[in-house]
Order: structure tokens, then sequence, then C-alpha cells
């Protein structure tokens, strides 16, 4: 097994994006032969309700996680809620699925959607950049 620094957590359902604050996260690959991956979230206590309703449906969800530093390509994962167990004042949510290729990178699906949007120049290296460190969801990712 492997395990990795989570930086980052964007849950994507019916193409909405929320992002989940973190307090401390790790992404695991469990290496066998299911190709299977556990996301652990450390988190605050108001997003109780929202992963027990994942979990109770057993609802199949994307999750775009930035790993081991910030300016990282996000991941894209496929997961189902494992686990949400209250730990003091936060909570620990468990994520289990698998690791989405992506077939482009985010930095040329980036800017092919900026230019699409007709930025140029100047205007255009200060959204690409901006955009660069926020990760927005992209037009072919929704």
């Amino acid at each position: 097994m492997k395990t990795f620094k989570m930086i980052s957590v964007d849950i994507i359902r019916e193409s909405k994006e929320m992002q989940i604050a973190l307090e401390d996260g790790i992404v695991i690959n469990q290496e066998n032969t299911s190709r299977s991956w556990i996301l652990e979230l450390f988190i605050d206590q108001k997003y109780e309700d929202f992963f027990n309703e994942l979990k109770t449906s057993g609802e199949l969800f994307k999750a775009k996680v930035v790993i081991s530093y910030p300016e990282n390509e996000p991941a894209h994962f496929e997961v189902v809620t494992y686990s949400v167990k209250q730990i003091g004042d936060h909570l620990s949510v468990l994520l289990r699925g698998t690791l989405k290729r992506a077939r482009r990178k985010y930095a040329e699906s980036l800017l092919s959607d900026l230019i699409e949007e007709g930025l140029t120049g100047e205007e255009l290296l200060a959204k690409f950049e901006h955009d660069m460190k926020t990760r927005p969801t992209l037009k072919r990712d929704e």
C-alpha cells in the first residue's frame, strides 16, 4: 500500500461541485487486484448529515482530489461513502473507490476553455494563472 497527503477534495454530484474544507486527509492506494483506493477525510462535523446520506444511499459519486502538492493535477475518483465516524470535534469519513484516468491534462484543457471564451494576451495569462491555482471544474469535466 502507498499513502499520499490529501491537499484538497471536491465532491461532484449531478454536475455540481462542492469543495470540502479539510482539516487533514490521506489517500491510500491499496494496490490490490481491484485497483481500489481509500480516501480519508478529517473534516468539520457540519458535513455529517451530507456524508451519512451518501453512505445510506450507497450512491456512487465523483471526487476530485489534489494529492501531495497544491500545484499537482487533480486526480479523479469514483467512490462511495464507506464510513462516517466522529472523532472529538471532527469527522473521519472514509470513501472507497477507483481512480479514473484523465485523458487530457488539466492545464491543456483549461487553456483550451479560456481561448474558447475569447481571452487573449494579459487577460488570458492572468485568468490562466488564477485558475491553475483554484482549479475550477472544466467544461469537459461537467
